[in-house]
């Protein structure tokens, strides 16, 4: 029972985790990587489609990526999806391939975009802490019912504790990655 909430509570820090590190990628840097087009989609014949399913997304340098649809008709299609997109972004198609460079930020762009990063952190942290929370409260309700022993819960607090402690420094690395990649010009 004890394992059980240990390992739930894991896998529940562990998707918390890597739910940040997906919002972090979205955060744009100076620097281009293809995960930036990810969540963008397209119409595809009336179908919103994501550009990866329908082009091959590419590094063309460190500030320029390339996407080259696999039907020649549709890079239209692409380059206003990523230009209507909320990443700020201006593509231009040159022959078959759309173009997108990346734009330099400015220094106050980058304190903007610092601030993001950091409340997306805390909103990170405070959901690994009420994991926290909650496996402890089951903790209790399994000595309540007297189904494990009072050393046994508060050794098993104490790894859940332990836990926590954990992702959160994972959670502040990540975060600490981040900001020098904003930084860096």
């Amino acid at each position: 029972m004890i394992a059980d909430v240990k390992k739930t509570a894991d896998q529940k820090m562990h998707k918390t985790l890597d739910t940040l590190k997906g919002d972090l990628a979205k955060v744009r840097t100076g620097r281009a990587h293809t995960g930036l087009l990810d969540h963008v989609t397209a119409d595809y014949y009336g179908t919103p489609t994501p550009i990866s399913q329908m082009a091959n997304v590419t590094l063309l340098d460190a500030r320029t990526i390339g996407v080259t649809p696999w039907e020649k008709k549709m890079a239209a299609a692409i380059e206003k999806a990523i230009r209507d997109s909320d990443l700020g972004l201006n593509p231009a198609t040159v022959g078959e391939t759309v173009r997108v460079p990346m734009p330099a930020l400015t220094e106050e762009r980058r304190k903007e975009l610092i601030k993001v990063v950091r409340h997306e952190g805390e909103n990170a942290r405070v959901a690994v802490r009420n994991v926290r929370r909650d496996a402890i409260h089951q903790l209790k309700e399994l000595l309540k019912q007297k189904k494990v022993a009072e050393d046994e819960e508060r050794r098993a607090q104490d790894e859940v504790q332990k836990l926590t402690d954990r992702y959160i420094a994972e959670i502040d690395k990540a975060l600490q990655q981040k900001e020098a990649d904003l930084m860096a010009v």
